[in-house]
């Protein structure tokens, strides 16, 4: 697994693996050089050393370039960069059509047909381009968060010409793939129709048609059984929708779609048109060149539904068949019952002839030996020890026995009793420690711990008498003077997996095994393992994290802290105020991370000046002055030590410290001194007096 921060071909900077595949690893990243994120498909390191399996990769990217269409992932890019092949793709973000099927069940008829659309016209550019897809399936099927349904993974595709076809080994998932594939057969564009149907028909009831427990039985499922109607599981399915789903999955290739076109044609029909008799059902496929169609009677149809797949397929054994009228009869009223018209028929319950069994019997008989064979083949020598074949996410390990001196049938036996096969590689070596026909090396080397049925690569001793030379010293040099350099000491050159290193520059050499100076014979392997450059580490978002947060952040991408602290006004004290280098840039494992901590607020002590004894408005300004908040409340009862309207009280005594901004509250004197107004009121009640005695 590629780590975080690499960049491949000095331009794609890879942020997290998003999948996993049979034979690549798929990569978020970011195209530093257009500024777009994209996915980067990368070949597992197990196929990195093997020509046939980086051919098969590089094939891939060339027949997938050339398709750009809306309802295919597009492929932007393909490269090698320090061993690592790599393909850039589109990226979608998006959910695939197995999750979504999960999700919800099943899907209505309107949905199912609209998401075939996509597919089929997706899937009709690749056939355009006669390229094959060979592993349609849900889990292929991505549909993007706008609505937008895209055909990915032509991992197992293969470009061919006007005048090839392919008929390789059986490749892709059991649970959709069609017969003649299933058994290693020709297979083309109506191969991937058949897929096209089994999927339509998981999205229209919620599950497979065929099941089992193991490939086999599944395989042997699609090879022999007629695929149930899916109006049986869903009553109200469209007629034109169980009919096209019905026509894709036909035993004979010929008795299905020719291609997507006619396929795309009664979709869209389906659309507008859902209980129409329109879906032609033919006796024989047309050509490619032809658009005419020849069309089945009700009866000839169900013979060919009751017959099933047959490789002799010969219509002039439908005069063998016969029919039961009355079972006939039974079935089509109860069809009407359920769909209100009597146009679906069921499928007639045929007894064919002792010869026709017979011949059934041996193909079955036939192809489960031929399986069971392939089968036991295959784990002998280890072939399911490849990724995506695992029983279980954790496989049982087992330790390599030294095999170094013995015969390869010795070897063999020895290897096999711990359940690991053996390879020879392609050329014996010279030796002058083993005689001719002795192992001289493997691959891994004894005492190694490998995954059970895993391989090991033997290589032959020649018997030759072999030159000793020293191993140069490479650590340092790049890459290609490196193999420059052990070539021309006559020595074999093989690479290790890419390592990080805080010393040796990205590209070079951080070591080689056997080590510089060692004596070997010619001809040996040195492995040599280049730089990644200083391991880079993405700075989290520290902003408003605590400082104990923020360690912990930095600790986990294994970075160090270096706090410092501020005032602040607008973040809370305790929190991280700002951050150097900001988040999200890409630094060296190790590095600093400068961060600020808020301390609030600044606080300013200001003293609470003497205003009692001023009028109103002085008061009012001198509190303002100092930086306090002034609050005027009224007239409170008259203190004789101030005068009428004068400050006479105040909340804050005179000459306190306070924070700056505080509120101080003040109180005035009446206008109108108590004492003057009874003074008054006794001197003119002596007057009037006076008055009355005069």
């Amino acid at each position: 697994m590629i780590k975080e921060g690499v960049v491949l071909g000095k331009r794609y900077e890879i942020l997290g693996r998003i999948g996993s595949g049979g034979m690549a690893d798929v990569y978020k990243s970011k195209d530093h050089k257009l500024n777009r994120y994209v996915a980067v498909k990368v070949l597992k390191s197990d196929y990195r050393q093997d020509e046939v399996f980086i051919k098969k990769f590089v094939s891939e990217a060339q027949a997938a370039a050339g398709l750009m269409h809306p309802n295919v992932v597009n492929v932007y890019d393909v490269g090698q960069d320090r061993g690592l092949y790599y393909m850039v793709m589109e990226l979608v973000e998006g959910i695939t059509l197995k999750d979504y099927i999960e999700k919800k069940g099943r899907l209505s008829a309107k949905e199912t047909i609209s998401i075939s659309i996509q597919m089929v016209t997706g899937l009709q550019a690749a056939h355009n381009q006669h390229i094959i897809h060979r592993d349609i399936k849900p889990q292929n099927i991505i549909i993007s968060k706008d609505g937008k349904v895209k055909v990915t993974d032509f991992g197992i595709a293969r470009a061919t010409t006007s005048t090839q076809t392919i008929s390789t080994s059986v490749m892709g998932s059991v649970h959709y793939t069609s017969p003649e594939q299933a058994k290693g057969g020709l297979v083309d564009q109506k191969s991937d129709i058949y897929s096209i149907g089994i999927t339509m028909y998981e999205m229209i009831t919620g599950h497979v048609p065929f099941d089992g427990d193991s490939t086999v039985t599944v395989a042997l499922k699609h090879l022999q059984e007629e695929l149930r109607s899916p109006a049986e599981e869903v009553p109200d399915i469209p007629y034109s929708l169980e009919c096209i789903i019905m026509k894709c999955t036909q035993k004979n290739p010929n008795l299905r779609y020719p291609d997507c076109a006619s396929l795309l044609q009664d979709l869209k029909h389906s659309l507008v048109d859902p209980d129409g008799d329109f879906v032609v059902l033919g006796a024989g496929a047309p050509s490619r060149d032809t658009d005419q169609t020849v069309v089945m009677s009700t009866e000839e149809l169900e013979r060919v539904q009751a017959r099933g797949y047959d490789n002799n397929y010969d219509e002039d054994d439908e005069d063998d068949e016969e029919y039961d009228d009355d079972e006939d009869d039974e079935d089509d009223e109860e069809d009407d019952r359920r769909r209100g018209d009597g146009r679906r028929r069921k499928k007639n319950n045929v007894n064919p002839d002792t010869k026709r069994i017979m011949r059934i019997l041996m193909i079955v008989a036939g192809v489960v030996i031929a399986l069971l064979v392939l089968f036991l083949v295959a784990n002998a020598t280890g072939f399911f020890s490849g990724p995506g074949l695992a029983s279980s996410s954790e496989k049982e390990m087992v330790e390599v026995p030294d095999v170094k001196g013995r015969t390869y049938e010795e070897a063999k036996e020895i290897l096999n009793k711990k359940n690991l096969g053996i390879r020879k590689a392609n050329e014996e070596e010279p030796s002058n420690e083993y005689a001719a026909g002795e192992i001289k090396s493997q691959d891994p080397g004894a005492g190694e711990e490998v995954e059970i049925n895993s391989t090991i690569t033997v290589v032959i001793s020649s018997g030759e008498e072999a030159e000793k030379v020293s191993v140069p010293n490479v650590v340092n040099s790049s890459e290609a003077d490196a193999e420059k350099a052990l070539q021309a000491a006559n020595l074999k050159v093989t690479k290790g997996t890419p390592q990080y290193s805080d010393t040796i520059a990205e590209g070079n050499v951080i070591s080689s095994d056997p080590a510089a100076g060692t004596e070997v014979d010619e001809g040996t392997s040195v492995t040599i393992v280049v730089s990644l450059g200083v391991e880079q580490a993405t700075v989290p978002d520290l902003r408003n994290k605590s400082a104990a947060d923020a360690e912990s952040a930095l600790a986990s991408a294994g970075l160090v802290g270096s706090a410092g602290e501020e005032y602040s006004d607008s973040v809370a004290e305790g929190l991280v105020i700002s951050q150097s280098p900001s988040s999200g840039e890409h630094v060296n494992k190790g590095s600093t991370v400068s961060y600020v901590v808020s301390l609030g607020p600044r606080t300013t002590v200001v003293t609470v000046p003497e205003v009692r004894g001023m009028d109103q408005n002085t008061a009012f300004t001198r509190l303002t002055e100092e930086g306090l908040t002034p609050s005027y409340q009224g007239e409170t009862e008259y203190n004789s030590n101030y005068g009428p309207g004068q400050v006479c009280r105040m909340s804050v005594s005179p000459g306190t410290g306070v924070a700056k901004g505080t509120t101080v509250q003040f109180w005035t004197n009446p206008m109108t001194d108590p004492s003057e107004s009874e003074d008054s009121e006794n001197g003119g009640g002596s007057s009037s007096g006076s008055e009355t005695t005069e």
